[in-house]
């Protein structure tokens, strides 16, 4: 099965000091407000989710979301959540750290296309 994000280790290591100080995570990646197209983190259940959002998986248990009309342009490329040094602009809970979250992405092979993990609408139970 071919997932559709995935996280760098440095990343990893980010996400964890954030569970540490916040609890559980989610992420969504946000289509242009605040600091642009990036992944934004948030405490589990803080960002209200609805049928215009798609789950696209998880990373390091957390769920990573983004909305139907931008995974419509997203949906033939694997995401990697990464980190980058410099304060972005977002409510993200990594902003305090002098870093951000930022989307690295590259288009699927055809035979990963075939293997892709399945999506769901965050109001469908799964």
């Amino acid at each position: 099965m071919t997932k559709r994000v995935l996280v760098s280790d440095r990343a990893l290591e980010i996400i964890d000091q954030l569970k540490e100080r916040h609890g559980e995570l989610m992420f969504h990646q946000s289509g242009g407000c605040c600091d642009g197209s990036s992944p934004m983190c948030f405490p589990k259940g803080e960002l209200m989710l609805n049928e215009n959002d798609v789950w696209l998986g998880s990373i390091h248990n957390c769920d990573f979301y983004m909305s139907k009309d931008q995974f419509e342009y997203w949906k033939h490329t694997q995401l990697t959540v990464d980190i980058t040094t410099g304060r972005g602009s977002s409510f993200s809970l990594e902003i305090p750290l002098g870093i951000r979250f930022v989307i690295k992405s590259r288009v699927y092979t055809d035979d990963e296309r075939e293997e892709l993990s399945p999506v769901h609408l965050a109001s469908e139970e799964v």
